[in-house]
Parts: C-alpha cells; structure tokens; sequence
C-alpha cells in the first residue's frame, strides 16, 4: 500500500519535452511533482542529483517524510516562486520551487534543483516562463478528461444517494459503465476531513490521493466521488475482504491523508458493511455515515468506524445530532453525574454493566476489595433510585451510560462544529515561508 502512496498520474510528451528544455538551458536537473508531491515527470541529470532525488527516481515516488517536509513550508500557498530550504538529514538539498496555477487551481510545482540558491535573474525568469507553459499544458490535459470523471462522480452520487429515483436512474447505468453487473460484494467508505486550513482545492487532491492507495487491487474494483471535504469509496468484488485486511486499508488511508495534510486535518473514516451487489451499496453508504459519527464522536475507536464493529452505537447513532445532547440522558443518571463523587460512580457502573453484573469480575477490574464495590453500588441504587438487580432499570443506566459517551466527542474545540459539518474557512495555519521571501 505505502508503495503507491507517491505515484502521480503520468503527464504527456509535451510536459516531458517543456521540462527536458529548461533542464537543457539551465544545465540543472527539474522536476514536475503533483500538488502532493509526487512525481510527474523528471529530466535527465546534470551531476547535480542528491539522494532525495535519486530515491525518487529508484522508486517512482518521494518518502513520506520528504512529501510531509516539503508541504510543511506551505508551498501549495505560496504566492510565489521560492527556495525550498535543504535538510541535511533528510538528504536533500535546496530547490527552486514554483507554484502551478491556472484559473486559481493550483496543478502542480515545478522545481529546479539549486543547492546554492545561485540562479541568476535570468534563469529565474527562464524558469517562470516555461513554468507558465508547463501550467497552461496541466490544464489542458485536465480538462480533457474532467467530463467523463464527473460524469462517473455524478453516477456514483446517485446510485448512493437517499433518493429512491436517483438510485433507480443511476442503476441502470452504473454496473454496466464499471463492470459490475454481476458481483456479489460491495462496500463503501467516506472519508472526511473535519478541520483543516488548507485550501479546498488542495483538500480535494489530498483525499484523491489517499484513496488511491488502496485502488491498485487486481481483485478488488471501485469508483471514487470525491468533494472538497468528504470522499465517497465504492469497491465491489466476488467476496468480501478478510476483516484484517479491511482494518489495514482503512489505517493506510488515513496515514496517506495524514502525509498529505499533516497532523492537524483530523480526518475520520466510515466503513459500510458488506452488500450483495451495487444496487444496495446506498445502504452500505448510509452505514458509513453513521460510521463515520462514530469515529468522531468516540476516541476509542481511533478515528476509524467500522459499522460491522460499532454494536449498539450502530444503532445510537442514528439519532440526528440536535437531539444528542444531556436533556437525551434519563433523569437517574444525570442525577448520579451530579451527585459528590459522582464520577467514581459512574465509572464503577459502568465497569459493572460491562462485566454483566459479575461482582468478581468487576472488583478485579477496577482493583477494590468487594465489600467497597458493594458499598459504592448500594450509593448508586439510593442517588438514582434503580434497583440493579432489575433488569429493565439495568438497561436505563446502560443505555444512558452509552448517549453519555456519545457527547463528548474527542477533541471538540473553538473549530469544531457539533454537527459534524466542516468548519468554515479561517486563516491559513502558520507554515514556513522562507522560500517565497528568498527570491525578493
């Protein structure tokens, strides 16, 4: 899987001719890297390569730590052409690094090994000009074949959506246009970015690139949809994937997304269940949402919610999120929560419902001699009013102990929405931007 987190789609002839020119003029080695920074195209050496650059052309693709140290000087915002500055211990060495945009989109960076910084003014503009070219070409070829992905986007989109019709239309259509008329598994992931201050467009990129780690299966065949905060991932085979193999997907996702954003996207993962065939893959897709509140909302599930793991919150959680709050919470447990010592009693509850009533059992959970679990259970009973040995009233505590977990999502802080939207957008976050200020 780590293997083609670095690959980009290869560009043309007529990208690899404008790069091998510049190269030539300047007697320096240049590359053209994705959004993400991996490569495109490179032209031949001129006894100027350090070890960064002849991994990357060994492997097809940078590390992670380049890609993660190279997006950490924030050059998909730079407003300009600047120097990246050289890591000794990474072995790499300073490069010339322009932006490509065209009509606001960034396309790419272009960059121009320079261990120096000593490019004349000259060939600064000899780089700008061609790199204006470079830019105008990634267009394009983008273009071109921009109708026919939004088209399958769109076909995926409805054959998933809420819509009866929508589904309906798309289905006739959809298993013929992928070749998956006849399989008997299908399953579909969301993946969300929850805050983040990168552009969207770089978002969008980002989430692309994640997925495409996990779409080089000779065994396993799909269709992605992918917006500016959320991507839509349909695979569809003869069987399903063994549940560890499914686990392993869903951590590289989010370790490729996490390359790509660095640490502070937050992103979440919601995995469906498996279907038996791309006409009910819309409700493996509402399984995923649901999956994916649950892997905001529970830290314990390491930001990933697999519905076929989440139990009881599988259900839970269809409740909309403006009725999950405390009024959600019976009466006998809010009132034990704001009982003295009340959180020491909620936790020897909560340790006593697990282990289904099992005083053994809880004692040696929570390390207490049984007469003081008695004891703190004999407080529960007279704060709340329930009989623990009264199955019903068992099943009130239990099922408020599980919404209580239920509202206090991880990390909610001044930029996070309790709905689970993306938050609106802010300042860029602080990043290096020794490069753009070098060339002034």
């Amino acid at each position: 899987m780590a293997d083609d987190r670095g690959r980009a789609h290869v560009g043309s002839e007529v990208l690899l001719g404008l790069l091998e020119e510049l190269a030539g003029r300047l007697r320096r080695s240049v590359v053209l890297d994705d959004p993400l920074v991996r490569l495109i195209h490179s032209s031949r050496h001129f006894d100027d390569a350090d070890p960064v650059r002849v991994r990357s052309l060994l492997q097809g693709r940078a590390d992670d730590e380049i890609i993660r140290f190279v997006l950490g000087q924030g050059v998909t915002q730079w407003p300009k052409p600047g120097y990246i500055e050289a890591c000794a211990d990474l072995g790499l060495q300073s490069r010339y690094c322009v932006p490509l945009r065209e009509r606001g989109h960034l396309l790419g960076l272009l960059m121009v090994l320079s261990p120096g910084k000593d490019l004349t003014a000259d060939e600064r503009a000899d780089i700008d000009k061609t790199a204006r070219l470079v830019a105008t070409q990634m267009y394009a070829e983008q273009l071109a074949g921009r109708a026919e992905e939004t088209e399958a986007q769109e076909r995926l989109l409805a054959l998933v959506s809420a819509s009866p019709t929508a589904r309906a239309a798309a289905g006739h259509h959809f298993p013929a246009s992928v070749g998956a008329a006849d399989v008997q598994h299908a399953r579909v992931s969301v993946l969300q970015v929850t805050r983040t201050h990168e552009p969207p467009g770089q978002v969008e990129t980002a989430l692309r690139g994640a997925l495409e780690t996990v779409r080089r299966s000779r065994w396993v065949r799909d269709a992605v949809a992918v917006t500016s905060e959320r991507a839509v991932l349909l695979q569809f085979g003869e069987r399903p994937p063994e549940p560890e193999a499914l686990r392993n997907q869903s951590r590289g996702i989010l370790e490729a997304l996490g390359t790509f954003l660095g640490p502070d996207a937050d992103p979440v993962l919601g995995v469906g269940g498996s279907q038996p065939g791309v006409a009910d893959a819309w409700v493996s897709y509402e399984q995923a949402l649901v999956g994916v509140r649950a892997a905001r909302r529970l830290p314990h599930l390491g930001r990933i919610g697999h519905w076929e793991e989440l139990g009881e919150y599988g259900v839970l959680l269809q409740l909309p999120d403006r009725v999950l709050n405390p009024a959600l919470l019976p009466q006998a447990l809010r009132t034990l929560l704001a009982a003295p010592g009340g959180p020491r009693l909620v936790e020897t509850l909560s340790t006593f419902l697990e282990h289904a009533g099992s005083v053994p059992r809880t004692s040696e959970a929570l390390q207490i001699h049984r007469t003081s679990l008695y004891y703190r259970l004999r407080q529960v009973q007279e704060i709340t009013g329930l009989d623990l040995d009264n199955g019903a009233d068992r099943l009130v505590l239990h099922l408020g102990l599980r919404l209580h977990g239920l509202l206090q999502p991880e990390g909610n802080g001044p930029g996070d929405r309790a709905d689970g939207a993306a938050p609106e957008p802010g300042p860029a976050r602080s990043r290096r931007t020794t490069g753009p200020a070098a060339t002034e």
